[in-house]
């Protein structure tokens, strides 16, 4: 038979905890802990001198703990007739001095300052369910009247919302400084639920009110007080402890491969994000050794939005590679500094053991894995914040194969990277002679050398304009081949091409650099995203390449009912904002049917319409084929490998082969070697560089969709 309450209700109940302590006997009753796990934070604000009063005592061997460690002067009250009786004659003879009463905590009867610590296990916890916090409220008066100037309040709490918001708000209201410590998870055979964390509220009573609220919250006994601004922002603090405790006890008690939960660990004394955790478990019927229980692998830093960290199918496979049954995937913060290797493991050794799957055997090595060996590179050259999308950091990075790249993060999406693009390094002799010029000019003024005032990374390096980082955009170029197909089609004629989405313009960047025929406009509803494609990605417009700031759907109407319009190349490639839509490319209203009329309708009679797709959801991504499918006679597709990403090439017309339409069109690889043979710089834009992309490669895996 269970002797915890069966409603909120009866916490507060006299009666109830009659029947408690009468059922219950002698046995000792630890309510959130017992002296050994509180002790640290208790001698901290209570003085073996202090006159303390102890509200709520129950039969817990706390105070008889105290007593045996010096304090003496310890008065104890509670409801309860049964335990009081029962606690007197326990201590009568080896504890003399300690007191126990039976008197309400919410009407103590006690002098007015007459106690420098009021300390409460539990107690207001039970009182604040009764009658909308009335109950606890009355006490927490009580509290402040018997207290002295300079006392404080002592409440151990599981800290529920309401408790802690009424406490809290009734403290703050009188401009007392409140601070919470978090302490370790406390699992007790008490309760077969999870184990929660158990916090200690302490509010100390000021001889005048402080001018502002002091809000303080510690993580451990000893951990550095974080300020907080205001009830909400402590509440928050709280919840996140909380919702840790609860997942740290899940991944003790089982292991599941089909979630990957992630948890955040933060800098104890800034209370800044520090590392990201993963969990990756393997599945019941993977054939894992017996031996490999557990291991943590560290993201070389700058790759965490690489496709096989930063994706629930990429850590899968990343998962199944490493074998082991609990893969932990560490990534490091972009704000944070991380000395090395060595260094990280060593913080995270302490910590990570906490994660460990159920089962494994004591003193099992855990292995560290990484890539390289060291912890990668990333040097953010360039931060700045979007009215539409929040701040965003402008990062260098170096890849696998040893190059440099510019990535472009939005901060509330950082795991995704926006926009890349691949790095020149000078060569030696360039370089020397930009130091040769540094140093006449230094010594010739006192002003600071012009490539002083420019941004570190674009002194030293150019964007590769002939290498598009992203495999989609790849397929989207290899797809212009689809235009040579007909009877009439020239290689000089000219390419009018409408692209939906800047990011950091390296897509139609390329097709203006390599294609001298094409004519492209780019609609971008975000002027942040064409400012940092100017300043940071190599974006050059020009009477070939032009840009309109504005929705991309309020174009394509306005064009359409305009008339007069034509293109022979629309391009869709527009990230959704909205991460729980299923589709993160593109946003739901650029599929609707009713749009994708009007791009049939604006498309030459030749025209190719390009859609990158995104879509975890496998329903939606079958509606939005059907959808295609109702407007476009032909539809290829192009999956890419070991990303989600698929490109959509829709066919206004179906040409010469008008029987075909379940078939990839005839003559592909040879229209693709014409357009590869086409392809060359196109003026002083396009530069010394030449276009890297193997346009037949990418059309070998097109598919009927």
């Amino acid at each position: 038979m269970s002797l915890l309450p069966r409603t909120a209700a009866e916490f507060s109940s006299a009666g109830y905890w009659e029947h408690f302590f009468r059922q219950r006997g002698g046995k000792a009753f630890e309510w959130y802990g017992d002296y050994h796990s509180l002790c640290g934070v208790l001698h901290k604000y209570i003085k073996t001198r202090d006159q303390v009063l102890v509200v709520g005592c129950g039969n817990s061997e706390l105070s008889e703990q105290l007593y045996d460690v010096g304090y003496r002067q310890l008065t104890n009250i509670d409801i309860s007739e049964t335990v009081v009786s029962h606690m007197n004659q326990r201590n009568v003879d080896r504890r003399p001095g300690l007191t126990f009463l039976q008197v309400d905590a919410t009407h103590t009867g006690f002098e007015n300052g007459s106690y420098q610590v009021v300390l409460d296990k539990g107690t207001l916890d039970a009182m604040a369910s009764e009658e909308e916090g009335s109950l606890a409220t009355r006490m927490l008066v009580e509290v402040g009247r018997v207290l002295a100037v300079g006392g404080r309040y002592v409440c151990v709490s599981l800290a529920q919302e309401h408790v802690v918001r009424l406490a809290v708000e009734h403290f703050s209201a009188a401009r007392w400084a409140v601070r919470l410590h978090c302490l370790s998870t406390l699992e007790t055979p008490e309760s077969s639920g999870p184990g929660l964390p158990v916090f200690v509220l302490i509010c100390t009573k000021f001889r005048q009110p402080a001018p502002f609220s002091v809000l303080e919250m510690c993580l451990g006994e000893d951990g550095v007080p974080s300020r907080l601004s205001s009830v909400p922002d402590l509440l928050s603090a709280v919840k996140e402890r909380q919702a840790y405790a609860l997942q740290l006890h899940r991944l003790r008690s089982a292991t599941d491969s089909a979630s990957t939960p992630s948890l955040t660990l933060c800098h104890a004394s800034t209370g800044q994000p520090r590392y990201t955790l993963s969990v990756q478990d393997s599945p019941p019927s993977a054939k894992v050794p017996r031996s490999n229980h557990f291991a943590i692998f560290i993201v070389p830093q700058g790759r965490e939005s690489d496709w096989l960290y930063g994706s629930a199918e990429g850590r899968v496979q990343l998962g199944t590679s490493a074998n082991f049954r609990r893969l932990l995937i560490v990534s490091m913060h972009r704000e944070q500094q991380y000395q090395d290797l060595e260094a990280v493991q060593a913080e995270l050794s302490p910590v990570v053991m906490e994660l460990a799957p159920p089962g494994m055997p004591p003193n099992q090595e855990v292995p560290f894995l990484s890539v390289g060996g060291d912890l990668g590179w990333r040097e953010v050259v360039g931060r700045g914040t979007s009215q539409l999308t929040g701040e965003y950091s402008v990062e260098d990075v170096r890849g696998e194969d040893g190059k440099l790249y510019r990535r472009l993060v939005f901060m509330s999406n950082a795991q995704l990277v926006q926009s890349e693009c691949r790095l020149c390094m000078p060569d030696a002799a360039s370089s020397a002679r930009k130091k040769k010029n540094k140093k006449k000019a230094k010594s010739s003024s006192a002003q600071p050398p012009p490539s002083a005032l420019t941004p570190a990374s674009d002194r030293t390096t150019s964007v590769d304009r002939g290498f598009l980082c992203c495999a989609h955009h790849e397929v989207m170029v290899s797809g212009l081949a689809l235009l040579g197909l007909g009877a009439d089609s020239k290689e000089e004629a000219p390419l009018s091409v409408l692209l939906v989405g800047l990011g950091g313009g390296a897509l139609p960047q390329f097709v203006h650099d390599f294609i001298p025929a094409a004519q492209v406009e780019v609609v971008e509803l975000d002027p942040a995203v064409l400012e940092v494609a100017q300043k940071w990605f190599g974006f050059r417009p020009d009477d070939r390449l032009k840009v309109l700031l504005g929705d991309g759907l309020d174009h394509i109407n306005t064009l359409e009912n305009q008339g007069g319009h034509s293109y022979d190349v629309i391009m869709f490639d527009i990230d959704s904002k909205d991460p729980t839509l299923g589709m993160s490319c593109p946003p739901p209203a650029f599929v609707e049917k009713s749009l994708l009329k009007k791009v049939f309708n604006l498309l030459s009679a030749r025209g190719v319409f390009m859609l990158n797709l995104v879509c975890r959801d496998s329903a939606l991504r079958l509606a939005v084929l059907d959808r295609l499918r109702g407007v476009f006679p032909r539809m290829l597709s192009r999956r890419i490998e070991g990303e989600v990403n698929e490109v959509l090439l829709c066919l206004r017309d179906l040409g010469q082969e008008k029987d075909s339409a379940s078939t990839v069109p005839t003559g592909l690889q040879q229209a693709a070697r014409r357009l590869q043979g086409a392809m060359r710089p196109a003026g002083p834009g396009g530069g010394a560089c030449s276009p890297q992309i193997d346009i037949a490669a990418m059309l070998e895996e097109l598919r009927v969709a």
